[in-house]
């Protein structure tokens, strides 16, 4: 069995040596922008559960760019956290976007100018969550940059009362890998895949976190996000 971290940085390498990767640089420790993304995004919104979601979470990887500006075209709204979740998520709905400005609005530089923070209690139902990744197996495990940002992302939305939605995440055919890797209690895996190539129905047999293993939460990361503390006093409140 590979760790994970083998397995980052095999890819990463393969997407340089293969010429795959593209625009953020240096790709290593990221998610990484990847040939293939815009059609890998296009097979997502052919999804039932794609068409029928009204509010749809998403990373804020560049990877990911192409997906977030459609599902604003589509009139759907979009939910992107913070970088490292520091004040939450940002909320992007469709008519606060000028047509032909939904590319520019689901931008990390620009998003702030067309979508606002909000507080936990005003978050609404999530239908569907995109992951970005740098490792994906078929059966539905999935290996990130590392840091669990998106693990705790999903976490915080079930401490919220959100139910179980899918999840899906949009990589170069080359980041599907074979190998053997472990998966944590806190691990979030994925319902699709979607390549350059088309779709990969993951077979589900891992269950995704219900919540937050506070046990596994640090001091150290409760003040520096501190959303934590929001979803602590959030789940004290409803008591």
């Amino acid at each position: 069995m590979k760790s994970k971290d083998e397995i980052r940085h095999e890819i990463w390498d393969t997407l340089m040596n293969e010429k795959l990767a593209r625009f953020p640089f240096p790709i290593k420790h990221r998610i990484p922008n990847f040939k293939g993304a815009e059609k890998a995004a296009h097979f997502i919104t052919t999804l039932d559960t794609y068409k029928e979601a009204k509010v749809i979470k998403s990373s804020p990887d560049s990877p990911q760019l192409p997906l977030r500006a459609q599902i604003l075209k589509d009139g759907k709204t979009l939910l992107v956290p913070t970088p490292r979740l520091k004040a939450g998520f940002i909320m992007v709905k469709p008519e606060w976007v000028p047509t032909g400005e939904e590319r520019k609005a689901a931008s990390l530089s620009h998003i702030k100018n067309y979508g606002k923070e909000i507080p936990l209690v005003e978050m609404p139902r999530i239908d569907m969550i995109i992951s970005g990744s740098v490792a994906v197996h078929r059966d539905g495990r999935r290996i990130g940059k590392g840091e669990g940002y998106a693990d705790r992302e999903y976490a915080i939305i079930r401490e919220l009362g959100n139910p179980h939605v899918p999840v899906v995440t949009t990589v170069n055919s080359v980041q599907v890998v074979e190998d053997d890797f472990p998966i944590g209690s806190y691990d979030v895996t994925l319902d699709w895949i979607a390549t350059e190539d088309g779709l990969i129905k993951t077979d589900g047999k891992y269950e995704k976190p219900n919540g937050i293993l506070w046990d596994q939460v640090t001091e150290k990361e409760m003040e520096e996000m501190p959303v934590l503390q929001e979803v602590k006093q959030y789940i004290a409140r409803k008591k």
